[in-house]
């Protein structure tokens, strides 16, 4: 049978990316099956398919595409993800070499083959063009995401973590595929550009089927990003994951979440976007201001971070709710520098985390004398969530806020301005813990090499893009732009 007429060697080509992942993760699991290859064989083949899938996404830069009738297409905006999702995906595997080394050689090949399953979903969420599409890749990305939550097989904690997540995670998925079904019902296509044309010719069967479809959706994404009042999986998630699969979780996934949520108001809904703007509004502040007031009563590291997590999501729907330009390339920004920050951050937990100690903020007393370099940067990630200059979480901020107050959105601006406030107290305390405190029993790091020059480097892209932001802010404009009229 001819296939030509269904898929041209254009629409292969376009996912090149994707298939050299899948064949990487599946001649890991092979290898892993017949010869048990050495952890640093495993490594080294992840990072070459990583790197191969970002060559195929370089080489197609500068086109636009639309690939399989439609559902899927490629542009300046599904680049700059693409290259998120690979980078912290290899940032995420050099992060796991020494941490899952030390909790009892849990580091298999199924642990590389996940991320990179993982990195494939994340990949099609925000190429999608269609509503199938983007359930496809956030149910590839989130399966993925239950066993590396649970992958500590001995840890009660872990354990429970993938449990919560798993069941939560269904829940969530069920209100997606339904808010679809009432999209497609309403409409009559899952295609983006379909529904858009439906409601610009109000050629709708109900706007209250399209209005309940819309939220549905909503709820779904709101889940995988965190957002208040569905966000109550995370603390106990981001505790029990194996750190270094926390940091992985806390970045890339909600970057696909808000990159696939941004193209689909600003494509599919986009003259429905308006209506929805006062929601975006509330579960903003929702989010940022329980997120910031939940983290200040933590003692535990990975909680607290946690619920700054949730804080920075509402801090991003602020670039959501403004729907233009401006916005969608201040979100771009801001999830490029979030990652950097919070892989950083975990990469130093996961560093000097043992079987008992490293979580507690008590556990960091006094670190500064013991390990000065994991002290400085950790103390520059910090300030960077906190969003202090001259460190790009200062950039990140001022641009979703200057977004805003173009629109008219003065109080909430007030209100996140306020939360930022707030936050600072709980990441100074950490800060002074390691510089201000008596060190009882300090930690013992167990950073490699190439671990602390991937440190050197988040702490250098902090530092560059809060000083010379401009490269970054040109291409997230230029990225963004594709949306508009």
């Amino acid at each position: 049978m001819d296939f030509s007429f269904y898929f041209t060697t254009t629409d292969f080509r376009g996912i090149l990316p994707e298939v050299s992942l899948l064949l990487t993760a599946v001649v890991i699991l092979t290898f892993e099956m017949l010869a048990r290859p050495r952890r640093q064989v495993m490594l080294m083949l992840s990072l070459f398919g990583i790197t191969v899938a970002g060559g195929y996404v370089w080489q197609n830069s500068g086109a636009e595409m639309v690939l399989f009738g439609g559902m899927l297409t490629l542009n300046s905006y599904s680049t700059f993800f693409d290259s998120l999702y690979l980078v912290v995906a290899a940032a995420a595997l050099l992060v796991a070499q020494v941490y899952l080394e030390r909790r009892g050689g849990e580091l298999r090949g199924e642990y590389y083959s996940l991320i990179l399953f993982a990195t494939i979903g994340m990949m099609l969420m925000t190429r999608a063009n269609d509503l199938v599409v983007i359930f496809l890749g956030l149910e590839l990305l989130s399966l993925s995401l239950y066993v590396l939550v649970g992958f500590l097989r001995h840890d009660v904690l872990s354990n429970e973590g993938g449990i919560k997540y798993l069941l939560l995670g269904a829940f969530s998925t069920g209100f997606f595929l339904f808010g679809a079904a009432l999209a497609y019902g309403a409409t009559g296509t899952t295609n983006f550009e379909g529904i858009a044309a439906a409601i610009a010719s109000d050629n709708v069967f109900s706007s209250t089927v399209l209005d309940l479809g819309i939220g549905l959706l909503i709820v779904g994404f709101a889940f995988k990003v965190a957002v208040v009042p569905f966000h109550m999986w995370s603390p106990d998630v981001y505790q029990g994951a194996p750190t270094s699969v926390t940091a992985f979780l806390c970045t890339a996934p909600k970057a696909a979440g808000f990159g696939a949520l941004l193209k689909l108001f600003l494509v599919a809904f986009s003259v429905e976007g308006g209506a929805w703007q006062d929601l975006f509004w509330l579960l903003a502040v929702l989010t940022m201001t329980v997120g910031n007031f939940s983290a200040l009563v933590q003692s535990n590291i990975k909680r607290m971070l946690a619920f700054s997590s949730v804080a920075h999501a509402g801090y991003l729907l602020i670039g959501v709710m403004v729907m233009d330009v401006a916005g969608t390339s201040s979100v771009m920004f801001y999830l490029l520098v979030y990652s950097a920050m919070n892989l950083g951050a975990f990469g130093v937990v996961a560093f000097v985390e043992d079987e008992e100690n490293g979580l507690s903020f008590d556990d960091y007393r006094g670190l500064a004398s013991r390990h000065p370099w994991l002290s400085i940067v950790l103390a520059l990630f910090m300030l960077s969530l906190a969003g202090f200059p001259p460190t790009a979480g200062f950039v990140a901020k001022y641009g979703l806020f200057s977004a805003a107050v173009a629109k008219g959105y003065i109080w909430i601006v007030v209100i996140a301005v306020l939360n930022t406030l707030v936050s600072f107290y709980y990441y100074a305390r950490l800060i002074v813990k390691m510089y201000m405190e008596a060190e009882e029993e300090a930690l013992t790091a167990f950073p490699s090499i190439h671990s602390t020059i991937l440190l050197t480097i988040l702490a250098a892209v902090i530092l560059l893009f809060g000083l010379t932001p401009g490269w970054l802010i040109e291409n997230t404009t230029l990225a963004a732009a594709v949306f508009s009229p």
